[in-house]
């Protein structure tokens, strides 16, 4: 008998921590007795530890299961698919957290608060990701759309973090009302919202009239608004402005975790409910879009963070891919895009996060790195190759496995576009490197050391960005055990 408690454990034990994070922040912060101190590097310690032990309990409590369990009314559900996105984003959550803690990025975090509102988002994704009703799946992406809207301005005297957190709210809203939309319109036109009783109705029977107009515009609507929130063409126009005026942590977190929760949350959503012809004509369509708009606007970009959001958006367009296809080894291909993908963007803004606090803004800035800091400029260019899928690194075995799965589905259009826009991509990255090694500064900027915490991360993400080409026989294995399980 699967017990309900130990079911959602995890995420019981990260709503709890994060309460104490934030009553302990509030005590101490406003004690005259401790002289007020700020808090952001204690309560950052125990926010990482929350979500480590997070991620022990659900690792711990969750082994690899023969069979998916469904509780809390069917609203949810536990399989291998489940697990391996929940652990790849509290992987993803502890990445970020250990971005802040240098004392330099402290000084422009105004308050403790920035830290709690990290795994109080992740808790929310964590129910997206296992939800099995379209409510659920609704109530589990508003609270973490809500935290995103703060943390983004959270750097309260800087114009650019305001205008980030404002606009993210305002465009915000917008799909989540489409997303609402849709939810209804499919309950309207069928009188279901749980997943499989979706799959019953929309592969049982031929519907006709009105109900099929009302379905149609129903997961026309869903699809848009979770385009919309992971960013992909031609719902993208937000996210460079936000993910330059947002704090670089911040960037990152919004870079990889709404897309792991998102797509695994679609991906159940299409294989049990509503994965027909004119979602994947949409998602071709989008991912062809995204990759060709993500290779072209990323070499007209000037300033440093800019490059690396159209980056993201052109990683959704392969991502994308995958899903696209339909099939098991689509999907294997969609865990193994987002795992590399989650290394690598952690890598790119935990150097960019260590690069400004020297003030570096501009691509330009660039120019002294490899004399000043030859190891940091080795291992920006690692990351950049890796982007471009140049192999033998993580980026390479990634886009091949999304292009071999999309040539096997019969897509045979979309694969050759998402090579012709890998190799225009590897233009720009290419040019970063060449700004780093062989161009000369007009200005000699003498660049900080990085801290131990993020020395440490930039050590672990980048052995598994050179070593996973060589040997990707686990990471196949346990991807393949998970795409399986979301079809059974």
């Amino acid at each position: 008998m699967f017990n309900l408690f130990l079911a959602v454990f995890p995420e019981i034990f990260i709503i709890n921590a994060t309460f104490i994070l934030l009553i302990h922040g509030v005590v101490f912060s406003t004690s005259k007795k401790y002289d007020y101190p700020p808090l952001v590097s204690n309560v950052g310690w125990l926010g990482l530890l929350s979500v480590l032990i997070t991620l022990l309990l659900l690792a711990a409590g969750a082994p690899l299961l023969t069979i998916a369990h469904l509780f809390w009314n069917n609203l949810f559900r536990r399989d291998n698919f489940t697990y391996f996105c929940q652990i790849l984003l509290l992987l993803s959550t502890a990445g970020t957290i250990s971005m802040c803690f240098d004392s330099s990025e402290q000084e422009r975090f105004d308050a403790f608060e920035f830290i709690v509102l990290i795994p109080l988002p992740t808790r929310s994704m964590l129910f997206m990701i296992s939800a099995h009703d379209s409510i659920a799946m609704y109530l589990a992406i508003e609270p973490q759309s809500l935290c995103f809207y703060v943390i983004a301005a959270s750097k309260r005297k800087s114009e650019f973090s305001t205008e980030a957190g404002s606009k993210y709210l305002i465009l915000g809203a917008f799909p989540s009302g489409i997303l609402l939309f849709g939810c209804s319109m499919i309950y309207g036109s069928t009188g279901a919202t749980h997943f499989d009783q979706l799959a019953k109705i929309l592969t049982g029977y031929e519907i006709t009239g009105a109900r099929s107009s009302g379905i149609f515009m129903g997961i026309l609507s869903i699809a848009v608004g979770f385009l919309f929130k992971i960013t992909a063409v031609p719902f993208h126009m937000w996210a460079p402005d936000i993910y330059e005026g947002s704090p670089t942590p911040v960037t990152a977190f919004l870079s990889i975790a709404p897309k792991i929760s998102i797509s695994a949350n679609i991906s159940r959503l299409s294989i049990y409910g509503s994965y027909g012809a004119t979602l994947q004509q949409i998602f071709f369509f989008c991912s062809i879009a995204s990759m060709i708009l993500g290779a072209l606007a990323a070499m007209a970009q000037t300033k440093v963070k800019r490059p690396l959001a159209h980056s993201s958006i052109g990683h959704v367009g392969y991502i994308r891919t995958g899903f696209s296809c339909g099939t098991i080894e689509g999907i294997q291909s969609l865990l193994i895009g987002i795992f590399i993908y989650a290394l690598m963007t952690i890598d790119a803004f935990a150097i960019v996060s260590a690069l400004r606090q020297t003030r570096v803004k501009y691509i330009a800035d660039l120019g002294a790195l490899a004399k000043t800091n030859p190891i940091l400029a080795i291992t920006f260019s690692i990351t950049m190759f890796s982007y471009a899928g140049i192999p033998p690194l993580a980026g390479f075995c990634s886009k091949f496995y999304l292009f071999f799965a999309a040539l096997g589905c019969g897509a045979y259009f979309l694969a050759p576009v998402g090579v012709v826009t890998s190799v225009i991509g590897r233009f720009y990255y290419i040019r970063l490197a060449k700004r780093m090694f062989f161009d000369t500064p007009r200005t000699w900027i003498l660049y900080e050391p990085m801290d131990r915490n993020k020395s440490l991360l930039l050590a672990i993400t980048s052995s598994f960005i050179t070593s996973s080409f060589l040997y990707p026989s686990p990471l196949f294995s346990v991807t393949h055990q998970m795409a399986l399980s979301s079809y059974l």
